[in-house]
């Protein structure tokens, strides 16, 4: 059967997702990661793991639009109307995620630092999809559903930069190198600054000479000209696509509002939910079956230190941040969902280090870490929605 006969089986399933999930009152994501590991190659096999590398570039448009749309929501406007308590909570629950995760990670393989940073990095991203419909689903309004959508809003823009210095160490640790302030430090740094600055530029020229567009088509046309050359550039020069196409992204909605308005709703409600369904079916046929004993250990243990990492630094960032007391006690709750930037990450893993490029080790890593994490979406995606309308209640801002 040719490639495109199985992308158009793949959107067939995409559909009975979205009808199975609306029944369920699921989360879309849950039906395509599920449908994903049925139809994989660990079960029926009709997404096999040469098709996946065959239509590979998938997965680079989508993760291109994820990383476009993080970016778009980091406006100016949106940090000057927030309080210094967002920036607490946003920095405890994703360092506490991160620091929960790698050293239960390493505790449980003490041979593997590099596997434990790795999968910290990853449990520090929050999934805002789910969080969102549910507080939309129930019109929740008031101090904790603000605060809320603020984090998961500028929680991923961290994740990427935690993301980038923890995959910088993982690869001298693999690859046996000696650990210095340079390689920890500066290289890290130094890439981060790289790819922001491509971001940034490129951002800027589009405004200079495209600023006068009117036509929502045309400015379409060119900012994916852009997402597209950033992530030719990042594959040719080896920097992270992902945080350069974020700071592209929010650099463009502040520079000019145009943007914002045309290209970002063209990409949310028309190209992306066709590049997510793709994204998230053919993430969940990955799913290798005969790693399950080993994940599903890891799995639990992950899924348990990264949601006490969660709810713990939020709380303690809204304890420093002097939040009110809802915001305390419940804010930690509406940051359990993984799937999205999570997932992405966990795809960006395998393409690093899944190529031979960095031995067995590296195959190993980037086997490990997207069977964990589609392993642990199926928990974090139905028990993160419950929890967060629990909050909601409890606080009092449901509405409906």
């Amino acid at each position: 059967m040719n490639n495109i006969l199985i992308l158009s089986l793949a959107l067939v399933l995409a559909i009975f997702a979205y009808r199975i999930t609306n029944k369920l009152n699921l989360p879309i994501v849950v039906g395509y990661v599920l449908l994903g590991v049925i139809f994989g190659k660990s079960m029926v096999g009709l997404f096999s793991q040469q098709f996946i590398n065959d239509v590979d570039i998938l997965n680079d448009l989508a993760l291109g639009a994820i990383a476009f749309t993080i970016g778009s929501e980091l406006k100016k406007s949106v940090f000057q109307k927030l309080g210094k308590s967002i920036f607490f909570i946003v920095f405890f629950e994703a360092f506490g995620a991160f620091l929960l995760v790698s050293i239960g990670m390493y505790f449980m393989y003490p041979d593997k630092l590099y596997q434990a940073l790795v999968l910290g990095a990853v449990a520090s991203a929050t999934a805002p999809a789910a969080t969102v419909v549910v507080l939309n689903q129930y019109k929740a309004k008031g101090p904790l559903t603000s605060t809320i959508l603020a984090v998961v809003g500028i929680d991923d823009a961290i994740s990427l930069i935690i993301f980038s210095f923890s995959v910088s160490v993982a690869k001298v640790l693999i690859k046996g190198g000696t650990l210095s302030v340079a390689k920890i430090l500066i290289h890290p740094v130094v890439e981060i600054i790289i790819a922001v600055t491509i971001g940034i530029v490129i951002a800027y020229l589009v405004n200079l000479f495209f600023r006068k567009l009117r036509s929502p088509d045309q400015v379409l046309i060119r900012v994916a000209t852009a997402i597209l050359l950033i992530i030719g550039l990042s594959k040719q020069f080896h920097f992270s696509e992902l945080l350069s196409i974020m700071a592209f992204g929010s650099a463009l909605v502040n520079l000019n509002p145009i943007f914002d308005n045309r290209a970002l709703s063209t990409i949310t409600t028309s190209i992306g939910p066709l590049l997510y369904a793709f994204f998230f079916i053919l993430a969940g046929a990955r799913l290798d079956i005969k790693l399950l004993p080993v994940v599903g250990v890891m799995g639990l243990v992950y899924t348990l230190l990264r949601a006490a990492g969660k709810l713990g630094g939020a709380t303690l960032g809204a304890i420093l941040g002097k939040a009110p007391t809802v915001v305390r006690k419940y804010t930690g709750m509406g940051l359990i969902p993984q799937v999205g930037v999570a997932v992405a990450l966990a795809i960006l893993v395998g393409k690093m280090f899944g190529g031979g490029q960095y031995g067995p080790q590296g195959n190993e890593l980037a086997e490990i870490v997207i069977n964990v994490l589609l392993f642990t979406t199926i928990i974090t995606e139905i028990v993160g929605p419950l929890l967060t309308r629990y909050a909601i209640t409890k606080a009092g801002e449901r509405n409906n």
